[in-house]
């Protein structure tokens, strides 16, 4: 299935860590103390995922571990399962929900000017979703509904608590009345593809047709805050989506690689999208998010899971966070808006009434995921979120550690991969 030039630079970097980074790790800043663990943590870290690339469980992957001075970066196997490409360090993935913490953030940054405030309704920028009707039981008939109890706000979008998302127990079939109508609709509401035809106010004034699942404020339910968030960004801000954040998120971060559409040259330099097939485990190319589809700005900019982008520029999104608001010695987001982005905000009920996916026992701050409890990676306080394309963010605040995974084959996250990728990330890293 790979080809020997492939087979070749994975048995070569598994021996040697090399210094460029085009055929094997890269490493920054591998001095001092602990030199010796990070190293040998590196190895097992590579050698586990070209493991998973050799029997043929992903095409390729470019990962990066970072703490303090130290970064390092490996690049394994090809764009494609038919070989050809080799990953590269400046290779776009389509990151999906990684997208929902940088909204989340951008979001942050208007509520510091005023021009949101966290607990007022959103009725005044998003008029469609005033005087909201619930039902009365999420898998009833769509004219059995109450009037909501208050009104839903900012920080509802941001901690997925506004009373609608998706729903993903298994047991939902058929689909729930208000699932059909929305896919009537074409809202497109949990998976990114095919996209929504509709543009942002289209798409919210058809969405404000229907009755929410739960009252604002009762549970936390995926997906719809993030997608809301960002026509709420561009009304507030008076610019689309993608303008704000390549003028207050992108560029102050040199994030020059994200965004959501790509040049030609660069669509091209897309990995292929991969899923098992479930009858036979054999790896798929899927027929959605198609490069060329990335050369057109979408309709609807999706705050939720729009966005393609390279490790780097998520490692200095990654650093942004990590460095309390500051890049290169700039503030753009004050430290209480980062400790409220990266803190729990749920309730030990809400966590309950989660349900173990996609959140697997962490809480929720703003537009991502915060551990609660100690687990084998690390002490509470962990955040990050993963993209449901494969690939996967963490950033340990207590160590100064950042972990990034990309890959494009879904079943990163769902095989174990996503899992033993953040555990030997962590085994690298050495202690303060």
């Amino acid at each position: 299935m790979f080809t020997g030039t492939v087979a070749a630079g994975v048995s070569a970097a598994a021996g040697a860590l090399s210094a460029n980074g085009s055929a094997g790790p890269a490493s920054a800043g591998t001095g001092g103390r602990g030199g010796g663990s990070w190293r040998a943590g590196l190895v097992r870290l590579h050698d586990a995922m070209a493991a998973r690339v050799a029997r043929g469980g992903l095409a390729g992957i470019v990962y990066l571990v970072a703490q303090r001075d130290r970064v390092h970066v490996d690049t394994i196997g090809t764009l494609s399962l038919d070989g050809g490409e080799p990953m590269r360090r400046g290779t776009p993935f389509r990151i999906a929900s990684m997208t929902k913490p940088v909204v989340a953030a951008a979001a942050m940054m208007l509520v510091e000017e005023g021009r949101l405030g966290l607990h007022e309704p959103v009725d005044r920028l998003l008029p469609e979703l005033a005087g909201r009707r619930v039902l009365v039981r999420v898998d009833g008939p769509l004219d059995q509904t109450v009037a909501a109890a208050r009104p839903i706000t900012v920080e509802d979008l941001l901690t997925f608590r506004l009373g609608h998302g998706i729903i993903f127990e298994p047991s939902f079939q058929p689909p729930y009345p208000v699932i059909t109508a929305a896919n009537d609709l074409r809202l497109v509401l949990a998976e990114p593809d095919p996209r929504t035809p509709h543009g942002p106010d289209e798409w919210t004034r058809l969405f404000g047709t229907l009755p929410l699942m739960y009252q604002p404020g009762e549970r936390w339910r995926y997906n719809t805050g993030s997608l809301l968030l960002g026509v709420l960004i561009a009304r507030a801000s008076g610019l689309p989506l993608p303008d704000f954040l390549r003028q207050r998120v992108f560029r102050p971060l040199g994030m020059s690689q994200t965004g959501f559409a790509l040049s030609a040259a660069d669509a091209r330099r897309m990995p292929g999208l991969y899923a098992a097939d479930p009858q036979t485990g054999q790896l798929r190319p899927q027929p959605v998010s198609t490069p060329q589809e990335w050369t057109r700005p979408p309709a609807f900019p999706s705050g939720a899971a729009g966005l393609v982008s390279t490790v780097d520029d998520y490692l200095a999104f990654s650093r942004f966070l990590l460095d309390r608001g500051v890049r290169h010695g700039r503030r753009l987001l004050s430290a209480e808006s980062v400790r409220l982005l990266t803190t729990n905000h749920l309730t030990p009920q809400q966590l309950a009434d989660a349900g173990p996916y996609p959140l697997g026992g962490r809480g929720w701050g703003y537009g991502m995921g915060v551990s609660v409890v100690p687990d084998d990676i690390s002490e509470p306080g962990r955040y990050g979120w993963e993209g449901g394309y494969g690939t996967s963010w963490f950033t340990d605040p207590h160590r100064g550690l950042i972990a990034i995974a990309l890959t494009q084959t879904v079943d990163f996250l769902f095989d174990g991969g996503s899992d033993e990728f953040q555990r030997l990330a962590a085994e690298a890293c050495v202690p303060y």
